[in-house]
């Protein structure tokens, strides 16, 4: 290769390396290589779950509460949650007359709500408190008077989207679930299950300050069985006496104490 050879292919080189520099910066581009000074530094990785949301609970469902988009019309605006607790489907929004639809649980007759909330709260495996009325009905709620911890067993799941009426909480929530096979039935206290994975997802999708629908029921849905008076005097009488065997047993440990003890002595 002469001279002159040479340097017009460092020229045009160097050309072309300015350039390159020029439009990487221009257009917000990370550097290449060769300019690892000018280089952008590397996105942190993602938060890492504290528990695994696995996607195999999708093998469980039917098909048409898997996750999809749909035609939808709406007078809604794009971003609003929209719940049909009829069809158990709950349809994010998306405008141009879309949605993204997910499947979900619904609440049993008599503990279904409807109305327009807004997103007041948002947490990741949220710590669980049952409702007093609930820890009345239900004796495995009762032993979680305190706040159950968030975690794989935890009855919200990966989750919770909490519903607002202005400041006021109305005590119902978009949650995950630790039953994948409630999706599609009628079986919560009222509140909104979806899968991990899906309820994760929506969770990044909307914002503090969502708009939320819960349409009102048009059919009967799953109806519990109502105790009968007899029953119900019985089921008083059970636990009364449930607590007096308690303190009899109590009382004769604490009496009948020093005699145990004798018995246990390590010289006999």
């Amino acid at each position: 290769m002469n001279r002159r050879l040479f340097l017009i292919s460092a020229a045009a080189y160097s050309c072309c390396l300015y350039a390159g520099k020029a439009y990487a910066n221009a257009h917000g581009l990370p550097g290449t290589e060769m300019d690892s000074g000018t280089a952008n530094p590397p996105s942190p990785a993602a938060e890492r779950e504290r528990f695994p949301v696995s996607v195999d609970e999708y093998k469980l469902l039917d098909a048409e509460y898997l996750p999809q988009l749909v035609d939808y019309s709406t007078p809604e605006v794009a971003g609003t949650i929209v719940i049909d607790t009829d069809s158990r489907f709950l349809y994010l929004v998306l405008g141009h007359h879309q949605s993204k639809r997910y499947g979900i649980g619904v609440g049993r007759d008599g503990f279904a709500w409807s109305g327009t909330a807004t997103i007041g709260r948002k947490a990741k495996w949220p710590m669980w408190y049952p409702p007093k009325a609930m820890q009345l009905r239900d004796e495995e709620a009762r032993k979680w008077a305190n706040g159950m911890p968030g975690g794989p067993r935890n009855p919200l799941g990966a989750r919770a989207l909490y519903l607002y009426q202005g400041k006021t909480d109305t005590l119902f929530r978009i949650h995950g679930t630790r039953d994948p096979k409630s999706i599609g039935k009628a079986v919560s206290s009222g509140c909104i299950r979806m899968l991990n994975a899906d309820v994760v997802e929506l969770f990044d999708r909307v914002p503090l300050g969502t708009k939320v629908i819960v349409l009102p029921s048009t059919r009967p849905v799953a109806r519990t069985k109502k105790p009968s008076n007899e029953a119900l005097a019985l089921e008083k009488k059970r636990r009364r006496d449930k607590k007096r065997m308690a303190i009899y047993r109590r009382y004769y440990r604490r009496r009948n104490r020093s005699a145990l003890d004798w018995f246990r002595y390590d010289g006999w």
